[in-house]
């Protein structure tokens, strides 16, 4: 008998925070308020057991047989074989009058009755994989903390005995929180639901305790999903290796290769940062097009715009994004920031990036992000690691956020300016009577670039960069001093 080995819990994404799975002929608790999904893993963990040809058995005393076999269906699957069920239901002579009238407690009678139903039904069935469900009712039997531990002592050492790998499952609804199971058990992993004031309810789940082993620690989110749970690791990038190709990448405006010092590096993260209208969608969309230019995949993450209305401007500016999809060059999704969590997304991105040939990456925008993470100080660190993982991915990121005002002073909801690597700022300002729009270069940790400030159009032929504004001060304020000619204004000065 290894005791090394461990064995798969059947849940997508769990395994891997418990660096394997569970440990062999071991008892776990499983613990959760109703509705976060413990009977589902349950389920997950012998079916799992049931595809490896080991034999399981699941033991209700809360739920009947009909109720299992109803949620076991919900998620299409049915019980095989392999798997059995033991309704543990008390017995009909402890409902008797006379044993209603004993002098002992009846307490004392149901649970001896309880205990021994249940290792008889282990004897009996010999399985390799157990669950119990629920602890619940075995605490209110025992009545007190001494009998409880007494009792989930002697069921552990019975499993040790015929060499069974155990589930206990607690719906934590007594009053006082009974960490009795806590020091018994060989490890804890709770599950919680949190509801949002506004979206759908969020479920994340902590490995409280795992004995003698390592495992990946905090929070992560899970969904409940057709086919069970899908637990999203939280993202760690310094488990990546990082990629070194740094190499500069030409956007195929001279102009705005000029502005950047060369391009864009490989493996870097550029934020686009504005007021609304000024074009950071349209500018990443030109960052997008020259990675597909260039043979490569892009992968576009949308917060703000529904896709058609997106595919539809954006073909009015030069960018046929359908036919990109189509073609398999472009990855586009749409994000609901109230129905997504951010560990999915996190996943989301990163199935992405694991494309061949995939080595650009667009959110637009953060400010959508930061909707479905209203927690500012955790909104930086979700990015952090983040965008290190992208980098390290040798992936190319572009972030967009809007910020707030039309000129003058901005403010942006959220400061990552420090994580990016390249800052590129996008303002309007008034000049000879037109509202106009500069571009400038603030920040490039990667490599020198231009302090200038230069003048862009939208128009048909997408983001078109301008030649270096000289004749004006104060173009970032907004309302800039005239100093010069009005010769180097796209569009002159008409």
């Amino acid at each position: 008998m290894d005791l090394g080995e461990r064995v798969g819990t059947g849940v997508e994404g769990l395994d891997d925070i418990l660096r394997g799975g569970l440990s062999r002929h071991r008892v776990f608790l499983l613990e959760g308020t109703p509705g976060t999904g413990k009977t589902t893993a349950a389920i997950q963990f012998l079916l799992e057991g049931a595809a490896r040809g080991e034999k399981g058995l699941y033991i209700t005393l809360s739920e009947t047989i009909e109720e299992l076999a109803s949620s076991a269906a919900s998620h299409g699957w049915t019980l095989p074989d392999e798997i059995e069920v033991f309704e543990l239901t008390p017995p009909e002579s402890l409902l008797d009058e006379q044993y209603q009238q004993s002098l002992l407690y009846s307490s004392d009678l149901e649970l001896g009755e309880t205990t021994r139903m249940i290792l008889q039904a282990v004897e009996q069935s010999k399985p390799l994989r157990v669950v119990i469900d629920s602890l619940s009712e075995i605490r209110l039997l025992a009545g007190n903390s001494l009998r409880y531990r007494r009792q989930i002592l002697a069921l552990k050492h019975f499993f040790a005995r015929h060499s069974a790998t155990v589930l206990m499952l607690d719906d934590m609804t007594t009053d006082v929180l009974d960490k009795t199971v806590h020091s018994v058990a060989h490890g804890v992993i709770r599950l919680e639901e949190l509801a949002p004031v506004y979206g759908a309810e969020r479920r994340r789940l902590r490995v409280i305790k795992y004995r003698g082993r390592a495992f990946r620690g905090g929070f992560h989110d899970f969904l409940i999903e057709h086919g069970g749970l899908k637990v999203f690791p939280r993202l760690v990038a310094l488990e990546h290796r990082a990629v070194r190709d740094h190499s500069a990448l030409a956007t195929g405006s001279p102009q705005l290769d000029a502005l950047l010092g060369g391009g864009i590096e490989r493996g870097s993260s550029t934020l686009i940062l504005g007021p609304a209208g000024t074009g950071k969608s349209l500018l990443a969309l030109h960052f997008v097009a020259a990675a597909i230019a260039r043979g490569e995949r892009a992968a576009m993450f949308v917060f703000d715009e529904e896709l058609n209305l997106l595919f539809q401007r954006a073909l009015g500016l030069g960018f046929d994004l359908a036919a990109m999809a189509h073609s398999g060059k472009l990855h586009v999704e749409q994000v609901d920031a109230a129905e997504l969590s951010p560990g999915e997304f996190t996943h989301r991105v990163r199935a992405a990036v694991a494309m061949p040939g995939l080595r650009t990456v667009v959110i637009d925008s953060l400010n959508g992000y930061q909707a479905a993470m209203p927690e500012e100080q955790y909104l930086v660190l979700h990015m952090h690691e983040l965008l290190q993982f992208l980098n390290r991915s040798g992936a190319s990121t572009f972030l967009t956020v809007a910020q707030h005002g039309l000129v003058g002073e901005m403010k942006a909801p959220v400061d990552v300016t420090y994580l990016a690597d390249t800052v590129i700022l996008l303002r309007y300002f008034e000049a000879i009577g037109r509202v106009r729009r500069a571009i400038s270069v603030v920040k490039k940790r990667t490599g020198p670039h231009e302090d200038t400030i230069r003048e862009y159009v939208v128009g048909a032929k997408g983001f078109t960069v301008g030649e270096v504004l000289t004749g004006f001060h104060g173009v970032l304020r907004g309302v800039p001093t005239f100093v010069g000619e009005t010769a180097g204004l796209m569009g002159g000065s008409e």
